[in-house]
């Protein structure tokens, strides 16, 4: 076969296999992370939806409710995300009364987040139907399972 002929014919087959030159990719674990994640996530957004809230606001409202008195900037690595993005979302959260923000004692500049009463009462409501879904996914496991399954994401998580 000529190379220009070779060459049409291996992108050809790349065309109709693009998983062809991926014997080293796994696929089943990529789409089932994809899967998992939207199902997970899949409660929790039809209930923010009723208030107008999306995944960042859950976001903010879970590690709030998890670390309260945690600072902004402790916020801003925890999450990833910059001063813009946080500040929108903060903003809704606090003037729907959700989240209080109180100034630090040492250092007035810092700004110290509380989940309020309100707060607590959705970050509850959102984690419930995720928790459920944890629970029947690990129900066949043994604590053994249960570790690994716990390392596996832990180990996705980049360490810094």
């Amino acid at each position: 076969m000529p190379p220009e002929q070779a060459a049409k014919a291996s992108e050809t087959d790349t065309m109709t296999d693009p998983m062809a030159e991926s014997a080293d990719i796994d696929f089943e674990i990529i789409e089932s992370l994809f899967f998992a994640y939207r199902d997970f996530t899949s409660d929790p957004d039809a209930i923010l939806e009723k208030f107008g809230f999306g995944r960042a606001h859950h976001r903010v409202l879970h590690f709030v409710n998890r670390r309260p008195g945690m600072t902004v900037a402790d916020l801003l690595e925890t999450l990833r995300i910059t001063k813009q993005s946080l500040a929108r979302v903060l903003k809704q959260l606090i003037d729907s009364g959700y989240i209080h923000q109180v100034a630090g004692t040492q250092d007035r500049r810092q700004r110290r987040l509380y989940p309020t009463q309100k707060g607590r009462e959705l970050s509850l409501e959102l984690a419930r139907p995720q928790s459920r879904r944890i629970a029947n996914a690990l129900k066949s496991l043994d604590p053994e399972g249960r570790s690994a399954v716990t390392a596996f994401l832990r180990g996705m998580v980049d360490p810094d």
